[in-house]
């Protein structure tokens, strides 16, 4: 059918709201949204690529289009059925869809956006089309801070389902609870929801959290990230009072004790209940842990509420367990029931995750990018090990750590590495002189293949071998176990289950 160009006030373009007159035949029975034509770009984004899941549930056609993608959000819209163009070529137009939906990776000069722009057909940005058509009316549970966003949302979405309330959500990752990293859950449920502080899109520069207007906000922790978007750490907690603003008197903050960062948000200004979770001390109304990060018991000031015995390590994913307790409970779960639940939870793909183990090494990949959660991982995997080596291969990928911000922290940060194996490719920043300071035991290469070869030849049996990078890390997984199962013979590697 043919369609007129429509202008576009203020860059932006977002649909009708949704009326119960709309509802979507074969779709979800609570489905209120009409069905579209959405084409997606930048769909292999891991927001983008949940928002597309959701869609596409919702029963829109989705399609999408992106460049050099990888897993696991390829193989997710693969597994969905949704079609993928490689690239952004202008002739996408030709798809004629009702909406195009722009991931903030899009930049001015993009063909395909050059092309929407020039045509003045409509568009708007993810978080702006999820806000109208998927969160409006429902419990937001938001899920913000610089690190554990992804396992404290999964958390709470998998508490949410223990309960029985058949939550939506949509999590920056694939938790192995769900195997999709969205849903929409019943409408009349709540919904979890990783609330990052990056920017909207090109034409929208405010950080994403804001346009999910939550009922329910964790500020988990905040520090400086983004470098390429904000100046300085004022800049970011700025952002955050914004989210601040936007809960509601009868809303609730589950909100870090330790970091002062959070603190100076909250002095800007709060008008929303406050749960305060993780101090040192012991504080009326305060969520505490007693024990070991894989076992411990959860304290509502000196008073014993629930225990906590799991899988996971760290004292990192203890403190996101205390958020999702804190959380949970303002929309109903006691805290009893959600450490129940936590007991079986089972993490997120690229957590910690084993990939496989060849001649007695084992090969692990992690999403970790900032220099604090490469410090936090590798920590949680000395826990695990004990006295073994630990061989952290990590790429310096994002935006902050391509300008080289942070390059001063990573020594720091690879404390507890017996090899520290760099992958300097593309970097402005000279990555050998950053890790200077751990002497021999850093390790530099250009390229990804290189890496693996230093790597194999530094291994023996028993180490474990960590891969970081918020990427795909050009396959060194997969390269690290088929080299290692061929570095003394023809013994395939042993893939984790």
């Amino acid at each position: 059918m043919a369609r007129r160009a429509v202008a576009v006030p203020f860059a932006m373009h977002t649909l009708r709201p949704m009326t119960s007159a709309a509802i979507v035949d074969g779709g979800p029975a609570s489905c209120t949204m009409p069905r579209m034509h959405l084409h997606v770009l930048g769909i292999c984004g891991t927001f983008m690529g949940g928002l597309a899941a959701l869609a596409r549930e919702a029963g829109h056609r989705v399609t999408g289009c992106d460049a050099n993608v990888y897993p696991p959000m390829s193989e997710q819209l693969a597994a969905l059925g949704i079609d993928l163009i490689e690239g952004y070529g202008a002739e996408q137009l030709k798809l004629a869809p009702d909406l195009f939906v722009v991931g903030n990776a899009i930049t001015r000069g993009n063909p395909l956006m050059e092309a929407i722009l020039d045509a003045g057909l409509p568009f708007t940005s993810g978080p702006q089309w999820l806000a109208d058509h998927v969160l409006a009316g429902r419990h937001v549970l938001a899920v913000a801070g610089t690190h554990g966003k992804t396992g404290t949302t999964a958390m709470l979405a998998w508490i949410l389902e223990s309960a029985g309330r058949k939550p939506g959500f949509l999590v920056g990752g694939v938790p192995l609870d769900f195997g999709v990293s969205a849903r929409l859950g019943d409408l009349a449920a709540p919904f979890a929801i990783e609330a990052d502080e990056y920017d909207t899109a090109f034409f929208d520069k405010r950080s994403k959290f804001i346009h999910y207007r939550p009922r329910t906000a964790i500020l988990n922790n905040l520090e400086f990230d983004h470098a390429d978007i904000f100046d300085d750490l004022a800049a970011i907690e700025r952002q955050f009072h914004h989210l601040v603003r936007t809960v509601p008197a009868s809303g609730r903050l589950v909100v870090n004790a330790r970091d002062e960062a959070l603190q100076r948000v909250l002095g800007m200004g709060c008008w929303s209940q406050v749960q305060r979770f993780g101090g040192r001390k012991e504080e009326p109304g305060m969520l505490r842990a007693r024990g070991e990060p894989h076992a411990f018991d959860v304290l509502r000031g000196g008073l014993k509420i629930a225990r906590v015995d799991w899988a996971l390590l760290g004292e990192h994913n203890q403190m996101n367990a205390l958020a999702a307790i804190g959380a949970a409970e303002h929309a109903g779960v006691a805290p009893e029931v959600s450490a129940r639940a936590l007991g079986r939870f089972r993490n997120v793909r690229r957590r910690l995750e084993l990939r496989g183990e060849a001649r007695g090494v084992a090969v692990y990949d992690d999403f970790a990018h900032h220099p604090t959660a490469i410090r936090t991982t590798l920590d949680g995997l000395r826990r695990k090990v004990g006295a073994a080596r630990i061989l952290a291969a990590f790429e310096p990928r994002s935006n902050t750590m391509k300008l080289g911000a942070m390059k001063a922290q990573l020594p720091w940060a690879l404390e507890e590495a017996d090899l520290a194996c760099c992958h300097s490719g593309g970097l402005g920043w000279d990555a050998a002189e950053a890790l200077r300071p751990l002497g021999a035991r850093a390790v530099v290469a250009a390229s990804v293949d290189e890496l693996v070869s230093r790597i194999v030849a530094a291994a023996r049996p028993g180490d474990h071998v960590l891969c970081m990078s918020n990427g795909g890390f050009g396959g060194i997984h997969v390269k690290l176990l088929a080299a290692l199962a061929g570095a003394n013979g023809p013994v395939a590697a042993r893939a984790a289950a």
